[in-house]
């Protein structure tokens, strides 16, 4: 059986245990590793996955899985983690995760903006750019992704303040 197919069933095995822990199954990759295989079980869910999520869910995903033959015979190496900040964001519940991110979004017609989200909803989200609104919707993107900022603008003003009463 292909990995392809192995991985698809896996995703339909867990998408429901996943759900029922309150969260959403973001991706399942399956990466063959010498002998093993490593199954990569990636889950997020609003207001970001802690390690005792992660500790818990890999029980119950353990369970289901050596419950199952989706796996068959073969030695694999389980891993459940949350998708890194370098995700695309794709889905709505994405760019609902993202609200006062930063966030770097190419158009379909190449058309590249730099802009923190203001809002989401279903269609599309509106981007703070250069000081104005911007609405953008999904369908018109190409491709998005939050954007790492070690120091948000305004922070530094907080913190000289903190200093300050120190």
């Amino acid at each position: 059986m292909s990995l392809s197919s192995v991985r698809d069933r896996v995703y339909r095995l867990l998408e429901p245990v996943v759900t029922e822990a309150g969260m959403d199954l973001e991706d399942v990759v399956l990466t063959p590793a010498g002998k093993r295989r490593i199954l990569r079980v990636v889950v997020d869910q609003d207001g970001g996955v802690t390690l005792d999520d992660v500790a818990e869910l890999s029980r119950v995903v353990s369970q289901t899985l050596d419950a199952s033959d989706v796996m068959g015979g073969a030695p694999y190496v389980l891993e459940v983690t949350s998708p890194g900040v370098d995700r695309p964001l794709v889905l709505p519940r994405h760019w609902r995760r993202a609200e006062s991110r930063l966030v770097q979004v190419t158009l379909k017609d190449g058309t590249q903006l730099l802009g923190r989200v203001l809002d989401t909803d279903e269609e599309g989200a509106t981007l703070e750019v250069r000081e104005t609104p911007r609405r953008v919707v999904y369908s018109d993107v190409a491709r998005a992704k939050v954007q790492v900022e070690f120091a948000r603008s305004g922070q530094a003003g907080v913190d000289a303040e903190m200093d300050e009463e120190a």
